[in-house]
C-alpha cells in the first residue's frame, strides 16, 4: 500500500504538507497542491479514511438494523435514511437482523466496534437494556418503526394500533364478520400493536369475531402456510376476511386463496400493511395500510444527527405518523 510518506517523498514535501493538501488544501500554495496531487495520481495513493475517522473517535457512518431486508418497506426506510445522511456527508451501514435477537445483538456489537456515528434500529423484541449500553458508550440510538414505552429514546413510528383498528373497521363496513389476523410472531411490537387495534375494532361491533392466526415470520411463505389451513375449512367456519400483519404475508394469503379457487373479495377480503409496490401490482390489487417509509428513514437520521450534535443535553423526541387506508380490489371488488 502506498503511504502518505511515499507521496511526500515523491512530491518533495513534508508529510504534514501532504496531510494539509488532503484535509485543508486552502492552507497550501496552489503549486504545491498541484505537485502533491500529481504524486498521488502517479503512485495510486488511496487515503485510509477509516483510520482517520477512528483517530477522531467516531466514523462518518450510521448503522441501520432492520427486521427483514427482503421486505420492501425496510428498503424504502433505508433509502430515506441514506438520502438524508448523504446531505451531511454520512453513509449508511445496513444490517439485517432477520427477526433474530442474536443477529441483532451481533450487529450492535459490530457497529460499536466500527465507532459508528449512531445507530438506527427496528428492534426484534425488548432490546432497550442493550441499547442503553450502546448509548452509554457515546453512540446515540434512534428507534425506527417502534416507540420506547418509557420515552427514553428518540423514535420514529406509525400508530399501528390506529392502523389495525382502521383496517378492521373497513372490513366491518363492507359486511365482514369472521375476520382473521394473520402474522407474527407477536413478540414483534408492530405485530402486537396492529393486532391490538384489530381486536379493539372487532370488540366494538356485535356479531363480529376476530381470530388470531400467528406465523413464525412475516414472509410470503408464512402467509401461504397460514392461509392454506384457513381456506381448507368449510365455508361456514373459515374467515370471510383477513388482515395480514404486513403486505408480504397478505401476498401469501392471496396466493393460497387463489390456489383454492376462491374469488376475491366475494369469498375472502384481504388487507395488507405497509403498501409496498407489490400490493398495487398483485394479481388482485391489495388494499393496504400505507406507511410513509421513506419519510420514516429521513426523519430518523434527522433525530440521530440532532442527538449526536447536542449530546447529553438532547431531549428524546417521539415522532408518530398516522397510517393511511388505501382501498383496492381485494376489498372493494373494483
Amino acid at each position: 500500500m502506498v503511504s502518505v510518506r511515499d507521496v511526500a517523498i515523491a512530491a518533495g514535501v513534508s508529510v504534514g504538507t501532504v496531510s494539509n493538501v488532503l484535509n485543508r488544501p486552502d492552507r497550501v500554495a496552489a503549486a504545491t497542491v498541484e505537485r502533491v496531487n500529481a504524486a498521488i495520481a502517479d503512485l495510486g495513493f488511496v487515503r485510509n479514511d477509516a483510520a482517520r475517522q477512528l483517530r477522531a473517535g467516531r466514523s462518518r457512518s450510521i448503522g441501520l438494523i432492520v427486521l427483514d431486508v427482503g421486505n420492501p418497506f425496510f428498503t424504502d426506510v433505508a433509502r430515506g435514511a441514506e438520502r438524508r445522511a448523504e446531505e451531511d456527508g454520512f453513509s449508511i451501514l445496513l444490517g439485517n437482523s432477520d427477526e433474530s435477537s442474536s443477529r441483532e445483538g451481533g450487529y450492535l456489537d459490530l457497529f460499536e466496534e466500527q465507532r459508528v456515528h449512531g445507530v438506527l434500529i427496528s428492534p426484534v423484541a425488548d432490546v432497550l437494556p442493550r441499547l442503553r449500553k450502546t448509548r452509554d458508550r457515546g453512540i446515540p440510538v434512534v428507534l425506527v418503526d417502534r416507540q420506547a414505552p418509557d420515552r427514553s429514546f428518540s423514535s420514529v413510528a406509525v400508530d399501528d394500533v390506529a392502523g389495525g383498528r382502521a383496517a378492521v373497521e373497513h372490513l366491518i363496513e363492507i359486511g365482514r364478520k369472521r375476520i382473521a389476523f394473520v402474522g407474527g410472531p407477536e413478540s414483534i411490537r408492530q405485530v402486537s400493536d396492529r393486532l391490538s387495534g384489530a381486536r379493539i375494532a372487532a370488540s366494538e361491533r356485535a356479531g363480529v369475531a376476530l381470530e388470531y392466526v400467528p406465523t413464525s415470520s412475516l414472509t410470503v411463505r408464512a402467509g401461504v402456510e397460514a392461509a392454506t389451513e384457513l381456506v381448507a375449512r368449510g365455508p361456514a367456519s373459515r374467515p370471510d376476511a383477513v388482515l395480514a400483519a404486513n403486505d408480504l404475508v397478505s401476498i401469501g394469503v392471496l396466493q393460497a386463496a387463489s390456489l383454492a379457487g376462491m374469488s376475491l373479495p366475494d369469498d375472502l377480503a384481504i388487507i395488507g400493511y405497509d403498501d409496498i409496490d407489490f400490493a398495487a401490482t398483485a394479481t388482485v390489487p391489495l388494499t393496504s395500510m400505507r406507511q410513509p417509509a421513506t419519510l420514516i428513514g429521513h426523519t430518523a437520521v434527522d433525530l440521530l444527527l440532532g442527538e449526536a450534535q447536542h449530546g447529553e443535553g438532547f431531549e428524546p423526541k417521539q415522532i408518530v405518523y398516522q397510517p393511511e387506508l388505501v382501498v383496492r380490489q381485494s376489498t372493494s371488488g373494483r
